[in-house]
């Protein structure tokens, strides 16, 4: 017996790729408003110190998700919008340091992919100094 998965219903459908894309964003994206100059977000690098200063995404603000607490936000407005990054798809790190921010009421996205995602688009990163 084979067994079709059929689609979900239009409507359902619209409101799921909605809401994704009201919680993610991509490398591409990212990378095009930071390039741009019109990035109106932090974006935050929530891997661990050596790692971000190894190479991280330039522009990204260091702050491990363990870390992520209010008073390491104060320098921040509280509308200001943040996207976090952790190491990939393998790494839930940006999920974790989202549900922080998210809890901390602050607006917050994903960057699918991660470190990953961004060197596959074919971005670079760079070294602390």
């Amino acid at each position: 017996m084979t067994m079709t998965i059929l689609p979900a219903p239009p409507e359902a459908a619209a409101a799921h790729f909605a809401s994704l894309l009201a919680f993610e964003t991509d490398c591409w994206d990212v990378h095009h408003t930071l390039t741009t100059g019109t990035a109106d977000f932090v974006l935050l690098d929530v891997r661990s110190p050596e790692l971000y200063a190894a190479g991280h995404v330039p522009g990204a603000v260091s702050l491990p998700h363990g870390r992520i607490v209010e008073r390491n936000l104060a320098q921040w407005p509280a509308e200001t919008p943040f996207v976090v990054y952790c190491a990939g798809p393998h790494c839930n790190g940006a999920d974790k340091a989202a549900l922080r921010l998210a809890r901390l009421g602050r607006p917050v996205k994903k960057m699918i992919g991660g470190v990953t995602g961004w060197l596959d688009e074919g971005f670079s990163l760079t070294p602390s100094q």
